[in-house]
């Protein structure tokens, strides 16, 4: 099969590799849509782990339905890319994203264990979902990052009428808009980098204002904007300046919650955030409960997720839909595979 994998630096190679079989039970399954994660930019960007094959975000038809008595060939599923061990305690209270094996053998994340850049990919049965009918396969990809923004808005706790601040304009960012708007946020407002993203972000009709994060006077203007600060700050970039404007612009008593990661250390104001005495949320992916949510209210049509769409494209198309993304001077916000 054909399929996408790391080969140094920001490079990406197609290649041949043997179509997955079933293992312990494992679905294979013919990949139909496969999105970039911000994750995967992460691993493009750094150049490793070479030769892994990228794509924790997909959907497509069963092949194989290895131990799933409920599943034939032919159903169209989607699936949790994460592999937690069950028995632990963070497992037993449905925090599985706590496990400590919960990345040890992720989809499209391990080595071990090859993701939907590619014609086909396998899923652990226990994490595999069955796609509803009114859901396409490139809606049924965006569950994965939509239950990542849900479980950053849920642990958010928003309450009807508060001001919520989103930093970072990405997918994570936007459904983060989303799912604030379904919690009763009043006022929405966006920072971010990419002018074109930005302006792009209002356009989908959750967020009422852009900011320019690169502008000297963004700061003093949303902290007149919300009379002292925003209610909730959810953080989606993962660097020293996202987290240094989310402890500026959250008002004293709010809440910050960090979904963005950094590979290294950073340093920010914490001074600020001691002195506010705010509260700093950390957020990793989400629970299965929120992961089935997101299926819900896709097929409910609560949320629509395909907007956010940009491009469909080849597994040629690769390295330069990667270049895309991150040039800063593109308004793409998500690039979907059609292996």
């Amino acid at each position: 099969m054909k399929c996408v994998s790391i080969s140094g630096k920001k490079s990406l190679v197609l290649k041949d590799k043997d179509i997955p079989i079933s293992k312990d039970g494992s679905v294979v399954i013919e990949v139909k849509s496969a999105g970039i994660c911000g994750s995967d930019i992460h691993n493009w960007d750094m150049g490793a782990p070479v030769g892994l094959v990228m794509g924790h975000e997909f959907a497509g038809i069963v092949v194989d339905p290895g131990s799933r008595k409920d599943l034939v060939k032919g159903d169209r599923v989607t699936g949790l890319p994460i592999s937690p061990c069950g028995k632990c305690e963070a497992c037993h209270s449905g925090n599985v994203q706590y496990c400590a094996d919960t990345w040890s053998e992720a989809v499209g994340l391990a080595l071990t264990n090859p993701g939907g850049f590619a014609e086909y990919t396998s899923c652990r049965p226990d994490m595999v979902r069955k796609i509803p009918g009114n859901v396409s396969y490139d809606a049924a990809c965006m569950v994965e990052p939509s239950a990542v923004s849900l479980h950053a808005i849920n642990l958010a706790n928003i309450k009807i009428g508060d001001s919520v601040l989103i930093v970072g304009g990405g997918i994570i960012g936007l459904m983060a808009a989303e799912f604030a708007r379904l919690a009763g946020a009043g006022y929405i407002a966006i920072v971010e980098t990419n002018k074109k993203r930005g302006r792009k972000a209002v356009n989908y009709g959750k967020i009422n204002e852009y900011y320019d994060a690169l502008k000297e006077d963004t700061i003093p203007k949303l902290m007149m904007k919300t009379n002292g600060g925003f209610d909730k700050v959810i953080e989606c970039c993962g660097n020293a300046s996202a987290v240094s404007e989310a402890l500026m612009t959250v008002k004293p008593g709010g809440t910050i919650v960090l979904v963005g990661v950094s590979a290294e250390p950073i340093t920010v104001p914490l001074v600020v955030g001691v002195m506010k005495e705010v509260t700093i949320q950390g957020a990793i992916a989400y629970t299965p409960a929120e992961f089935d949510e997101c299926i819900k209210l896709i097929a409910e049509k609560k949320i629509n997720v395909t907007k956010y769409i940009d491009d469909l494209v080849p597994l040629e198309a690769a390295q330069e839909s990667f270049e895309r993304l991150t040039s800063g001077k593109d308004a793409a916000v998500k690039i979907i595979f059609k292996p």
